[in-house]
């Protein structure tokens, strides 16, 4: 990935882990696995906490509370890619973090390598 983009990536995937500290309880795991596809990075933050109970993260967002949807979705969005969270109360939470090889900035530019 170019720097820029890499940079982001991990700033969500810390994001994530933030998430697991804060709210999964002391005794919980956390796993990391990284893909390289052909067109993509693909990375999963996987936990085995409690779950987010439903509508808590829309709850969440409209308090104010914008961690997922800045910190995690909003930075691979504005890199052309995605995040996708699925939790299922009592088996955990699962982040999963895609973004284009080619990642573009937010100015339609595409992340300088170097």
């Amino acid at each position: 990935l170019p720097p820029a983009a890499a940079r982001e990536l991990a700033a969500a995937v810390g994001a994530a882990l933030d998430n697991v500290r804060r709210h999964a309880g002391d005794a919980a795991r956390a796993w990391i696995l990284v893909e390289d596809e052909p067109a993509d990075i693909l990375v999963t933050v996987r936990d085995d906490g409690p779950g987010i109970p439903e509508g808590r993260l829309a709850e969440a967002e409209g308090e104010g509370r914008l961690g997922v949807a800045q910190s995690i979705r909003g930075r691979l969005r504005d890199l052309g890619g995605s995040a996708e969270l699925i939790s299922v109360p009592g088996q955990g939470t699962e982040v999963e973090l895609k973004i284009p090889k080619g990642a573009v900035t937010a100015r339609g530019k595409k992340a300088e390598r170097r």
